[in-house]
């Protein structure tokens, strides 16, 4: 028998993602379609692998979507960086403007992500996770952060994602959840738990720095690498919350 077509590859994958979940990642529809070319998955073209990467992301999740217009062109490179004390300030500042220019005061406004975490190396962005009644209502938002020099990128069934427009430096990376959703909880426990447990962190930056070197040109398959690493903390993080009595910071005064 030849080997399959591209086609056959992706309804492979997409059977297998449907029966296992999770654990079928972005990176094996590539290795799939690779195989299919006679190539290795790090072999395909970026543009191909954009390609692949999309239509899996609309089979991991049906609500799935690009914004129009929202594409950023320049070549962006992952590179990690050493945890920088200033990514809190900065944090700080971008929690002022965006208090300042939302019409609502979100329910919380949280610094998340690898930035987040002392002594953590991370790409130098941060990210900020902001949390409101309603997601789904993005004229109470979108309009609002354009103001601040980032847009829609991508909408999903937990939340949106924002990022600067093209041209300027991606620094900042905005999600906005629903208040009280699964989203907004792990994200700011798996934060609290890597601050306060040396041993997960190192672990993490382990991960981290293999998803980074194989993965340096693209960005969703440096993130599914990390995908069965971030599972694991992240049950350790439950474990870790019911054991110290964890909870989620209090909200902002909604006027």
């Amino acid at each position: 028998m030849g080997r399959p077509t591209e086609e056959e590859a992706f309804e492979t994958w997409r059977r297998r993602r449907q029966a296992r979940g999770e654990s079928i990642t972005a990176i094996d529809l590539y290795e799939l379609v690779a195989r299919s070319r006679g190539i290795e998955p790090e072999q395909l073209p970026i543009a191909d692998r954009r390609e692949l990467g999309f239509r899996a992301l609309k089979v991991m999740d049906a609500r799935f979507e690009l914004a129009p217009g929202s594409d950023r062109f320049d070549p962006e490179p992952i590179e990690l960086a050493p945890y920088d004390p200033g990514w809190a300030a900065q944090f700080e500042g971008w929690r002022q403007k965006l208090l300042a220019a939302l019409p609502a005061t979100p329910r919380r406004i949280e610094h998340i992500g690898s930035t987040s975490v002392p002594g953590l190396a991370a790409k130098p962005i941060v990210d900020i996770q902001v949390s409101v009644d309603d997601p789904d209502d993005e004229a109470g938002y979108v309009a609002a952060l354009g103001s601040l020099g980032v847009q829609l990128r991508n909408r999903d069934s937990e939340h949106r994602f924002l990022r600067p427009f093209a041209g300027r430096p991606r620094s900042v990376h905005i999600h906005v959840c629903g208040v009280g959703s699964e989203w907004e909880r792990r994200h700011i426990v798996f934060r609290d738990y890597l601050r306060s447990d040396a041993a997960a962190r190192g672990a993490y930056l382990k991960t981290k720095e293999s998803a980074a070197a194989r993965w340096s040109d693209d960005r969703l398959a440096y993130t599914e690498a990390k995908g069965e690493m971030i599972r694991r903390l992240t049950v350790a993080a439950d474990e870790w919350a019911r054991g110290t009595g964890w909870s989620l910071p209090a909200e902002l005064h909604v006027f």
